[in-house]
């Protein structure tokens, strides 16, 4: 196999059976020979390797394919929510062509992705989404009570800062706060570059997220959710609405944030069974 950039020209680089073709920039690595076609989408502080298990339960039935966010590896050092959405319209596009995809998404992931899938419908044929709801409802803000309020915005803000500080001293900041949240990415992996959302949030850094729309979903969404947090990311109201919606489940997971790496075999079987029917 080769990889394709959009020029047109080839460079060989596959890897355990994995194949590459890049988008403006930006790598996105297939693997699986299924018809159905699979984005899945990281959050912080992760890249494309969180959905490592995932693809190798998944690609017997679909084609996987993974991307790191722009900028958490490389690239600039952030993108606004317009340009992300531009970038996956062109990821699907070319990944897919008159076929809509399957978003499989988590954390920061959910953020975009779901903005995505409303401005571009056309293209999503359902969601699997993990452990991020409805972030930007009413209805979760008031279920928050002030503990929750104030330590959603101690870390968020701390690694805003971080972000916005840079260099080593945002990384160790970075670092010190993911060990704090048992984040289980290596944390040689982790840099302040992956904090750019939480500045978008913050310091309205690249636009923020004024343009972001309430979370309605048009097409059909399985949610996934570890039920061992100190504050959720959804609402009860989100988890109601989309256990009634035709076609939606929900599906609660003993564990923390990081439901595919906690509770793999769960995750994956809940996943095919939803999408697949499979036993």
């Amino acid at each position: 196999m080769a990889t394709v950039s959009e020029s047109g020209s080839e460079t060989p680089t596959e890897m355990h059976g994995e194949r590459c073709i890049e988008v403006h920039g930006t790598e996105v690595w297939l693997q699986g020979e299924g018809d159905e076609v699979i984005l899945m989408l990281h959050g912080w502080p992760d890249t494309r390797a969180l959905w490592d298990g995932t693809v190798a339960a998944l690609q017997d039935r679909a084609t996987c394919a993974r991307l790191t966010l722009p900028g958490f590896e490389t690239g600039p050092s952030a993108t606004s929510l317009d340009d992300m959405c531009q970038l996956l319209r062109q990821v699907v596009d070319r990944i897919s062509p008159g076929q809509p995809v399957t978003l499989m998404l988590h954390d920061w992931g959910c953020i975009f992705g779901y903005q995505f899938a409303m401005r571009h419908a056309e293209g999503v044929a359902r969601v699997v989404a993990v452990d991020v709801g409805d972030h930007n409802s009413g209805a979760l803000l008031r279920e928050w009570g002030l503990r929750e309020k104030l330590s959603v915005m101690g870390y968020q803000v701390w690694l805003a800062l971080a972000w916005k500080i840079g260099g080593s001293l945002g990384t160790r900041m970075t670092r010190a706060m993911a060990r704090w949240l048992r984040c289980p990415t290596e944390p040689s992996h982790i840099t302040q570059q992956m904090n750019y959302p939480y500045a978008m949030q913050w310091l309205g850094t690249a636009g923020g997220f004024k343009k972001a729309s309430p979370i309605r979903l048009g097409m059909p969404l399985l949610y996934v959710y570890g039920e061992r947090k100190p504050f959720m990311f959804h609402s009860a109201q989100w988890l109601a609405q989309v256990a009634s919606a035709p076609g939606s489940a929900v599906q609660g997971l003993p564990c923390g944030h990081w439901v595919m790496i906690s509770r793999p075999e769960a995750f994956h079987a809940r996943v095919r069974s939803w999408l697949w029917g499979d036993a």
